[in-house]
């Protein structure tokens, strides 16, 4: 796992890793108490691939545990990858309810993450 501090008075972090990081509830929330402790930061960037496919299948209700977890502790994320070829509709919902929001967003590139995030 790879951090990278990033943004210029807000710190960000953009963890880069090969592997699933992101699975259910209490993975989401160790992501979110190593980023808070021991990067001093509150916002997160990640690639789509960090996070489980079940995540993407809403019926599985992952997805709804995980961002309820980054909501209650006031930590920011950012996805990054390709959205467009999500074919569901509840899932296009879904994105582009988050996306209208302040807290979680799903983005195209490192440079729109970091737009949302600042």
């Amino acid at each position: 796992m790879k951090y990278t501090i990033l943004g210029k008075n807000n710190k960000i972090v953009y963890i880069e890793v090969e592997d699933v990081l992101i699975t259910d509830g209490q993975s989401a929330l160790d992501l979110i108490a190593n980023v808070q402790y021991e990067k001093d930061c509150n916002r997160i960037i990640l690639d789509k691939k960090a996070i489980s496919e079940d995540f993407f299948r809403l019926s599985t209700g992952i997805a709804g545990e995980v961002l309820q977890k980054f909501i209650n502790f006031h930590t920011k994320l950012a996805i990054i990858g390709d959205f467009s070829k999500c074919t569901g509709k509840s899932l296009q919902d879904f994105i582009y309810e988050c996306n209208k929001g302040k807290d979680i967003f799903f983005v195209d590139s490192l440079e729109q993450a970091l737009e949302r995030l600042a």
